[in-house]
């Protein structure tokens, strides 16, 4: 099986770390298609082995950027072509099928309450995604969350699949000396509480909640992995609340470092507990790294978590932006060390991502409908989440 895999960019980001660790897994020949920035994630993929190619596009309106996708579909003789992120679904559904590829996946990664890939969800973006959805085999959610907005949206359930995002668990693993490496490299005193958040610093991830929680956690320090236009405003806020001397920006860091660097495994083990604010994802991939580094986890919103039944994530706690200072100060005056990793982890692992995305490839070439094994139940039954029904 040869598949092309199409996204809008290659940087740093959760649904381009997620398609690299897939193509490990994955029992096809895939090569990729960046339309944006050819970033960190294309050089990962290129020293794994995998063609990738920047397609150059200039803009979300770039029109000349169909024509030159068909024609590399075309050329590449794909049996199956499968786009990730708004623009490269809008796009590569198009080209696709220009290209006579009749076969063609495309996976939400993305998809909030109020806005897809940080951007409003107005009637204008919502037609024209349903418009080529129509083009697409069957659409992947990466969580029941997604599932349930795309049926409400009016995608019909039968084209709808199931796959949540999955994680290298063992690559998390915690160990002390790697800890103390960390805070010596972040210049983190070894002895402070420290708070983490990771992910892209915009708007919507609201951390400056966390911000403005260290004024009433002494001593405490706040370590924020990522970045994006909000680092500026956070650093005034800090400075402006008199904390900015513990609060540390580590940045934009990959999946995996190489030569001893600040990588996300190396960065999580730094941290006592892990922070997520944000009231608005459409997975939570951070919350289930960080379950997995043994972390506690407060989070305002994790629909990997909620989706499971109660129990699964006993180290994560629920709570909202006029209670998470409390919540946080709760579990540093409950702290006892590394967690046990919990059954949620179990339930994410890239294998398995990786082994429902294949039956979905399959059914997708044959025309039927994809049998996605079970794992750990979800709140939803299986029928549902998957969105398989008879034809």
């Amino acid at each position: 099986m040869r598949v092309l895999h199409v996204i809008t960019g290659l940087g740093v980001g959760g649904a381009e770390q997620q398609l690299r660790l897939l193509l490990r897994q994955l029992p096809a020949i895939c090569d990729v298609v960046t339309l944006t920035n050819p970033g960190t994630v294309a050089e990962g993929l290129t020293a794994d082995g995998v063609a990738v190619k920047h397609l150059g596009m200039a803009g979300n309106r770039d029109l000349s950027a169909l024509p030159r996708l068909t024609r590399l579909i075309r050329q590449g003789r794909y049996d199956l072509v499968h786009t990730h992120l708004y623009r490269a679904c809008l796009y590569g559904r198009a080209a696709a099928r220009i290209a006579g590829v009749r076969a063609v996946v495309a996976t939400e990664h993305s998809l909030g309450a109020a806005t897809i890939e940080g951007r409003p969800l107005g009637a204008g973006v919502r037609a024209l995604y349903l418009a080529s959805e129509r083009l697409g085999t069957s659409t992947v959610a990466v969580s029941a969350t997604i599932a349930r907005r795309l049926r409400e949206w009016g995608v019909p359930a039968r084209r709808i699949h199931v796959v949540p995002n999955g994680i290298d668990a063992t690559r998390f693993r915690f160990d002390p000396l790697v800890r103390t490496r960390a805070r010596t490299l972040l210049a983190l005193p070894q002895d402070a509480y420290v708070i983490g958040g990771v992910g892209r610093l915009v708007a919507g991830k609201r951390f400056d909640t966390l911000v403005r929680a260290l004024p009433h956690l002494p001593g405490a320090h706040l370590l924020l992995v990522g970045g994006g236009e909000q680092e500026a405003v956070l650093r005034a806020l800090a400075a402006r609340l008199g904390v900015a001397g513990r609060v540390c920006f580590a940045g934009e860091c990959a999946y995996e470092g190489a030569g001893g660097g600040l990588d996300l495994p190396t960065l999580l083990a730094a941290m006592d507990v892990l922070a997520s604010p944000s009231a608005d994802e459409a997975f939570g991939l951070a919350v289930i790294e960080g379950l997995a580094a043994g972390l506690p986890v407060v989070y305002a919103t994790c629909p990997a978590v909620d989706d499971l039944p109660p129990g699964r994530a006993p180290g994560a706690v629920r709570a909202d932006a006029a209670g998470f200072t409390d919540a946080l100060r709760a579990v540093r005056d409950t702290a006892g060390g590394r967690l046990p990793v919990p059954p949620a982890v179990e339930h994410y692992t890239i294998a398995a991502a990786a082994a429902r995305l294949t039956a979905v490839y399959e059914a997708a070439l044959h025309g039927t409908s994809p049998v996605l094994g079970k794992q750990v139940p979800s709140v939803l039954s299986d029928s549902v989440t998957s969105g398989v029904s008879a034809r």
